[in-house]
């Protein structure tokens, strides 16, 4: 099967997946000579391809920029209201007040924020074509109300029963360049779609082909071709065999499935991180209470949710040095429980934020650190009102932290990225601090968390490459993959019965 063309199988006629594809060196070529299928988005893209300094993007050349406002987030190097970073190739090699490297190309920051790129540590990219379609619906049909249309029986036991690789595939790479317009340099990508070895390598094939760090999330799967857990250990030798590249890979472990004991097994044996959602809506209390008690927890969980567990279970965690990843306006909005903030920061434990279903919630990351750092504030205003003790007000740069560093702490690549630290590869973006909705800036973190969007990611590098520039996209036929996205969605609304209402109440 192709899965570009959907014809019974390829030919040298059909496109390849690399067709979607254009390097930022051939942007403007690809725009001139009628390539790109929209007109704007190749009029857009030439215009950035064409300012971007000569040799920018010329593997291991040295890169300077320029007079920026450093936000580090590692506290050795710190932070400077005007100062360099220089890259040599895919690495940070220096950050001072003041770089002189007349070998280097130079990028004026000036105006701009210079930061580590933003890491979602949970986000479901196979659901990319059903964006909103889930905007008003909750976790599970719980009995309390009526919600026929809800996450498990709507999105994963009818839409995701039809998808196939292509499908997969174009989900896939389409949720990694828009969150990369987002300045999300690093995802877990929760693919919850194994229903064949194929539609495994179609995911992976789709993160990698979007050019940004990414962590392949290995869970379920349904149907009679599913290989789940058992193809790990394929997986694990095929795609991620060096540790020297874009993508890793972390086991799924999820207790409500049956036989989570040997997802769990197989994910140790092959030296993977165990990730697993932890909802108390989904009655898995007692069975993660039982793990707890049984010393299950390691250093090697990630624990996404946390919603509804014991203080026990907490304890545990802490103690085991478990990670926790929140998505915190889907767990608002969805019914998951309170998002535990709260109990995560007074235990110690590493904390990052995730965006979890876009059927559901923008995968921006200033929605998240907006979303983290004002419910914790709500509660502790709420008891400070009330007379009471009440918990440290969360700032700016801690929402920061945990949609930066916490998160590759998270993903075991604190030592990759995460900081503008010297050594680590560069995954950099500079955020617009001269926009209408910024401009003039009073405080880099809080202009970050308070004010900004997507809309002021200016430039995006990923191991030193760059994916964005000027505020545009470089090197992706967006508005060919946008079309494939909607033919992709019109299949799956077809296929699993479902009429495309615009309008649905």
């Amino acid at each position: 099967m192709c899965r570009l063309c959907k014809s019974g199988k390829a030919s040298a006629a059909c496109p390849t997946r690399r067709d979607f594809l254009k390097t930022s060196a051939l942007a403007g070529a690809a725009a001139s000579t009628g390539i790109f299928a929209g007109a704007r988005d190749a009029r857009a893209q030439d215009t950035a391809a064409r300012s971007m300094p000569e040799g920018l993007n010329t593997p291991g050349r040295r890169v300077l920029l320029k007079g920026g406002v450093v936000l580090s987030m590692d506290d050795t190097v710190g932070n400077l209201a005007v100062g360099d970073v220089l890259i040599d190739g895919a690495r940070i090699v220096e950050v001072a007040r003041e770089i002189e490297a007349p070998d280097a190309v130079v990028v004026d920051a000036t105006g701009k924020i210079v930061m580590p790129g933003f890491i979602d540590t949970h986000h479901h990219q196979f659901e990319t074509a059903l964006r909103s379609y889930l905007a008003d619906g909750i976790l599970v049909d719980d009995g309390i109300a009526a919600n026929a249309i809800n996450y498990y029986d709507t999105i994963l036991q009818k839409f995701s029963m039809v998808y196939r690789p292509e499908d997969v595939y174009i989900n896939e790479l389409f949720a990694g360049i828009a969150q990369l317009d987002a300045g999300v340099t690093t995802v877990m990508d929760v693919s919850q779609i194994h229903h064949s070895p194929e539609h495994s390598d179609a995911a992976i094939e789709g993160m990698r082909d979007a050019g940004r760090r990414g962590v392949f999330g290995y869970f379920e799967g349904w149907g009679d071709r599913a290989q789940y857990p058992q193809d790990a250990a394929r997986i694990r030798e095929q795609w991620f065999s060096s540790d020297d590249q874009l993508l890793t890979m972390v086991m799924g472990g999820e207790i409500y499935l049956p036989g989570w004991e040997e997802s769990w097994r197989i994910g140790r044996e092959l030296g993977l991180p165990v990730a697993l959602h932890v909802v108390g809506t989904f009655g898995m209390a007692p069975t993660f209470d039982q793990l707890a008690q049984d010393g299950m927890f390691s250093d090697d969980n990630i624990f996404i949710h946390m919603t509804g567990m014991s203080d026990m279970a907490w304890q545990a965690a802490a103690d085991a040095g478990a990670h926790i990843s929140l998505a915190v306006p889907i767990e608002m909005q969805m019914r998951h429980g309170t998002p535990p903030i709260q109990k995560a920061l007074d235990l110690g434990i590493s904390t990052s934020l995730s965006s979890d279903v876009e059927c559901t919630m923008t995968a921006d990351p200033f929605t998240q650190m907006r979303s983290m750092m004002t419910l914790q504030r709500m509660f502790a205003n709420e008891r400070a009102l009330a007379g009471e003790s009440y918990p440290g007000l969360m700032r700016s740069i801690d929402a920061i932290r945990h949609a930066t560093l916490e998160g590759a702490r998270g993903l075991k690549l604190n030592s990759k990225v995460g900081s503008l630290t010297p050594g680590k590869e560069a995954d950099i973006v500079l955020l617009d601090a001269e926009a209408i909705n910024v401009a003039p800036l009073n405080h880099a973190p809080g202009a970050v968390v308070t004010l900004m969007e997507r809309n002021n990611v200016d430039t995006v590098f990923v191991a030193g490459q760059v994916k964005k520039w000027g505020g545009q996209l470089v090197g992706y036929d967006v508005e060919r993959l946008r079309q494939d996205l909607e033919a992709s969605r019109d299949y799956l609304f077809e296929a699993a019965g479902v009429e495309h209402d615009l309008f649905r109440e």
